[in-house]
């Protein structure tokens, strides 16, 4: 069944824009790395982690916006893309001069009060020079090619991202040329943080960029010659891929192909030292055709995402997050055999307060276990070091049936997927990449095992695992995330069914009690809602609660202003984009939206709907967006068992209603305000840190 087309849309008036709130997000988390109770090191990784969510958001968004500009699209929004683009360009020129403002005036210097030191080149003693000077003539010169600019020597192409430095010159070089300019690109195999022994630096950890060692000794790269100026920059380019469908044969060839060309895209930004001269300024933004307002000057290094390495290079546990052993549930702590558990039970997993090894065992189990006859797993981010793919190569080198569904349009994960589908085919598994035109986002695995019954006779058993989270198990140790272990039947028929439509042909057959995207999702997301709608009109009670990503669908976004108009009480838990406007007299006044914003990356998408009682509640793949409900391949699964419906209603959602610590409330503006304790506080991670943890 498709989505019901007919059904309303909320209109662009009673819609926020999807870039102004993702923008609104990356302030809150700034927030954190401003946050002083926040442990010193890890509001440095806040930092980094804001500059890379605006890496990303230049890539895609802002590009994806400037090509609207550029082919004069006239939007059917409320915002034009033209006014849109001026206005996200003066917020993230804030943001940025935030970010620099916080690093220069509070963390590095509360950094250097705790003896971890960037030591600034003006004051390096003559030892700290000397050492410099032989690791730039050891390690840095020999890998350097400097490009003099001049008829001969082009503008150089540059990669997305990487570190470069203009440099001005005065003087004629050893052909007689006068090049008042040359571009050094810094390769990517040279650290851009080095760590200086600490015999020199008078404490453990003193460190210098490494823009700082090739600005101390650029004049060695061109001798005879005066050097005026020395500049660092970078420049950010569209990283969005476009495969045609009809022209494509092979998806996989194609593909790679296209990753080639990610990093010579069009160019959206460039960012330059605060230091670099007017006129080096708008030398670099003509070779980019960029304007003005594209430039961000900056007062440091270009790429503050390289910070990102610092706090695992220093031992100092009083100023990081105090580290925890996720626990494991309570029926896998005394049996090895999950298989026997699975069967007697269903099997809740709360990561990353709970383990994820059960999956890993899982599936580990499973490539030695000679009853089991076939594996099919789906593949959408994983690593390039997965020990999960790794038990997937030996069982397919067992002989056993082994099908995986990788997802090669996975945005900055395609390489790492394509190599693991090649290595999985050469051990013998079949690997399908979907739907062309359809990414496969949802996370099912499922066994098959041969298994002998009391009778004595043979049956084939299917165990599931169903998530709201990839299969990578590092940040399983950082995102929220369920996970449900089961061996229902009817659970195990429509995963079985989904697979069937991704390996092969056929119409899709109606699902027991999964919703899919893009048949049924939106559709039964949308008749939930409407279901508590009618209720609250009969005079009964509607009660909505919903966590996810991001809340974008206009469809859905109608169908919860008209059951808040109907009295339904709704509560959503949005992390980040929110195109939903909240507590509007006459539209959504019975709406709340809150994002909270902690330790750990809010990921799992839950859903409760009150039922007349019966408290439906269920776990998904997908948050509330177009491209999740029609351009992807999803699923939404019930949580059936009573005792671990309880627990998903307990441990997801009634904690993030009553923080008071780390929650955010927005306005029907899109604005945000930080919720501040009045008596108890209430933090649902450190809630459940203090339930799992061990």
């Amino acid at each position: 069944m498709y989505a019901n087309q007919s059904y309303p849309i909320a209109t662009a008036e009673s819609l926020l824009n999807r870039e102004l709130s993702i923008l609104a997000f990356q302030r809150r988390v700034l927030s954190q790395a401003a946050d002083t109770n926040v442990p010193l090191l890890e509001r440095l990784k806040y930092l980094c982690i804001v500059s890379s969510n605006l890496d990303e958001f230049f890539e895609i968004r802002v590009a994806g916006l400037k090509e609207q500009v550029k082919l004069g699209i006239i939007s059917t929004g409320s915002v034009q893309p033209q006014s849109l683009y001026r206005r996200l360009s003066r917020e993230t020129h804030a943001l940025v001069a935030e970010q620099y403002r916080l690093l220069n005036d509070e963390i590095l210097p509360a950094l250097a009060d705790e003896k971890i030191v960037f030591l600034r080149r003006s004051l390096w003693t003559d030892a700290q020079r000397e050492w410099v000077r032989e690791y730039f003539e050891n390690e840095v010169m020999p890998v350097l090619t400097p490009v003099g600019l001049d008829p001969a020597h082009p503008f150089p192409r540059l990669l997305n991202k990487s570190l470069n430095f203009a440099v001005e010159l005065d003087g004629k070089d050893a052909f007689g040329r006068s090049s008042n300019a040359a571009i050094v690109q810094a390769p990517r195999a040279l650290p851009r943080v080095i760590k200086l022994p600490a015999e020199l630096t008078g404490v453990e950890y003193g460190f210098v960029f490494l823009s700082s060692v090739l600005h101390a000794h650029v004049n060695a790269l061109f001798s005879g010659m005066s050097v005026l100026g020395c500049y660092q920059f970078r420049v950010t380019r569209n990283s969005d891929l476009f495969v045609d469908e009809e022209e494509v044969k092979d998806l996989r060839k194609a593909l790679q192909g296209e990753l080639q060309q990610r990093n010579f895209g069009d160019t959206v930004r460039l960012e330059v030292a605060d230091n670099c001269s007017p006129q080096m300024s708008e030398f670099l933004l003509q070779q980019f055709n960029l304007e003005r307002e594209e430039c961000y000057r900056v007062p440091g290094i270009v790429n503050l995402v390289r910070l990102m390495q610092v706090p695992d290079w220093v031992n100092r546990p009083d100023l990081k997050f105090t580290p925890f052993l996720p626990s494991l549930p309570k029926a896998l702590d005394k049996h090895a055999d999950l298989f026997a558990e699975i069967r007697t039970r269903d099997i809740l997993l709360h990561h990353p307060f709970q383990s994820f090894n059960p999956v890993i065992d899982l599936l580990k189990s499973a490539a030695d276990d000679p009853q089991v006859v076939a594996i099919r797993m789906t593949v959408y981010r994983t690593g390039t070091d997965s020990v999960l793919m790794e038990n997937l190569l030996r069982a397919a080198r067992k002989g056993k049936e082994v099908n995986v569904v990788v997802e090669l349009m996975a945005r900055f994960d395609e390489e790492a997927n394509i190599n693991w589908a090649a290595r999985l085919e050469e051990a013998g598994a079949h690997v399908v990449y979907g739907v062309f035109g359809y990414k496969t986002h949802a996370k099912m695995l499922l066994i098959v095992r041969r298994e002998e019954e009391r009778n004595g006779h043979q049956v084939l058993r299917r165990y599931v695992h169903l998530g709201t989270g990839n299969y990578h198990p590092r940040t399983t140790r950082f995102y929220t995330d369920f996970g449900l272990l089961t061996a229902n039947e009817e659970i195990a028929d429509d995963v079985h069914e989904i697979f069937k439509q991704l390996t092969g042909l056929g119409r899709a057959e109606e699902l027991k009690h999964i919703w899919q995207a893009p048949f049924s999702m939106q559709a039964n997301v949308i008749a939930a809602i409407d279901a508590e709608g009618e209720a609250a009109r009969q005079g009964r009670k509607g009660r909505i609660i919903a966590k996810m990503n991001a809340l974008l669908e206009p469809q859905t976004i109608q169908a919860l202003y008209l059951a808040s108009q109907s009295g339904v009480e709704i509560d959503l838990i949005v992390r980040g984009a929110c195109a939903l406007r909240p507590g509007v007299p006459g539209l959504s006044e019975n709406i709340k939206v809150r994002s909270v914003v902690g330790r750990f990356l809010e990921h799992s998408r839950v859903f409760y709907f009150h039922a007349d009682g019966e408290e439906k509640v269920y776990l998904s793949s997908a948050d509330w967006m177009d491209r999740n409900f029609f351009r992807r391949i999803e699923s939404c699964f019930p949580v059936l068992d009573p005792k671990l419906k309880r627990r998903v209603i307990r441990e997801g959602l009634k904690p993030y209603l009553t923080d008071n610590c780390q929650a955010w409330e927005m306005d029907e503006e899109g604005n945000y305000k930080r919720r501040t304790p009045r008596g108890a506080r209430h933090s649902a991670q450190e809630q459940l840190l203090n339930e799992f943890g061990t």
